[in-house]
């Protein structure tokens, strides 16, 4: 339904008006002139239309697109839907168009002639794997800590956030370090294993240079690096995930994204021993023994305690 708005109403009352009592005394009742009034009683004709405002837009431009221009625009465009402007442009000036590109594009978003997208093929995700028992597998990964927690001594300074999450379990075991570097990688893993009570077989990381060398350039990708002799050492299989998709790590890139919410957000550190203690408090406190949904709402500490308690052992 069209909308019949203010002017319009005045309009049809200024016209009645002028029909009863006269042109001049509906001009100085409105307070308008005679001209305006004998414009709208001519174009009425008894339909609100009438007494629209009509299109100003001019019908010709002594610049605009000639018929030749026109055809070629629409000749190079069926045969290049998908080249973007500046391309588009470059091809139509090699064949002697001489507009420039924002009279171009003012024309092909006139006519509905701007570049068609391919669309691109859904992402459909593989199923993960899921584990059987806790210490299938554990997922590791190193989170910088934000600068603007570092207060007083430690402002300036780089703290680490080394973190493991059980993929069965979910249980999660953190510890904080000065420094991100296979030596550090290495001490994490030893205290992971003496921390999670039962037996570890694979330890799933990303290709950072602080877990392998895999990604070096040289004879420096064949060497091992301390943590991954020391993962040998303890019989725990290291799986690497793709480069460059950290969505493979995702259990333990989502536990980095709630630290920000529910711990960096909120806390402020003065020293790496201030950090160490709150971020253990934290990951006990309210990690471990806050309920998820993926484990049925209960804490991965109730999962981890009931496998242990009711679950098969195995060695």
């Amino acid at each position: 339904m069209a909308i019949i708005t203010q002017d319009m109403r005045f309009r049809l009352a200024l016209i009645k008006y002028a029909d009863k009592y006269g042109v001049s005394k509906a001009a100085a009742r409105y307070k308008t002139n005679r001209q305006y009034v004998y414009r709208w009683k001519r174009r009425y004709d008894g339909s609100w239309d009438s007494l629209r405002d009509r299109s100003r837009r001019p019908h010709h431009h002594p610049n605009q697109h000639t018929e030749e221009e026109i055809k070629l625009i629409n000749n190079m465009r069926r045969r290049n839907p998908h080249d973007g402007l500046v391309v588009f442009w470059v091809k139509l000036r090699q064949r002697g168009y001489k507009r420039s590109i924002t009279g171009l594009y003012r024309f092909l978003r006139k006519k509905s002639l701007m570049p068609t997208k391919p669309k691109k093929p859904k992402y459909i995700p593989k199923p993960y794997e899921k584990m059987s028992y806790p210490g299938q597998r554990f997922q590791i990964d190193v989170k910088a800590v934000p600068s603007s927690c570092l207060v007083n001594e430690a402002k300036g300074q780089k703290f680490y956030q080394y973190t493991a999450i059980d993929e069965y379990s979910r249980w999660r075991y953190v510890e904080a370090f000065e420094e991100r570097s296979t030596y550090s990688s290495m001490q994490f893993l030893e205290h992971l294993v003496k921390a999670f009570p039962l037996p570890i077989e694979c330890i799933q990381t990303d290709n950072g240079m602080e877990f392998t060398k895999r990604l070096s350039s040289g004879n420096k990708a064949k060497t091992p690096t301390i943590f991954e002799v020391r993962l040998k050492q303890l019989g725990i299989r290291h799986k690497l995930i793709r480069p460059f998709t950290p969505r493979h790590n995702g259990k333990v890139e989502r536990s980095h994204r709630k630290d920000n919410e529910r711990f960096y957000s909120t806390h402020t550190f003065y020293s790496f021993e201030d950090f160490s203690k709150q971020l253990t408090i934290y990951n006990k406190r309210e990690y471990n023994r806050f309920p998820i949904r993926p484990l049925g709402w209960k804490s991965p500490q109730e999962v981890l305690n009931d496998f242990i308690k009711y679950g098969v052992t195995y060695v």
